[in-house]
């Protein structure tokens, strides 16, 4: 058995090097933070399968004050969006 390809909600392939946009909080608001995949896994703590996603973001995101970090991260894959491929990003 072949294993599925893991999508977004538009169908499109989220796999490393892809540049996606997700959903961050900061103090009591949401942001919008774009980030490069670094990883696909999954999560079988809860008793169910759980992708999750290792990502890299890349500085830019909604917001007044700028991210003060770009360490990478372990993120849910349910609300990311593929917006691209990361090459020619720095």
């Amino acid at each position: 058995m072949a294993r599925t390809p893991l999508t977004d909600f538009t169908g499109a392939e989220i796999k490393p090097g892809k540049l996606v946009v997700y959903a961050t909080r900061r103090g009591n608001r949401v942001r919008q933070t774009e980030a490069t995949v670094l990883e696909t896994k999954t999560n079988r703590k809860a008793g169910r399968v759980v992708p999750v996603l290792t990502v890299r973001p890349t500085g830019r995101e909604s917001g007044i004050s700028a991210r003060k970090t770009l360490v990478p991260r372990t993120i849910g894959a349910e609300h990311v969006v593929v917006i691209g491929d990361a090459e020619g990003q720095a």
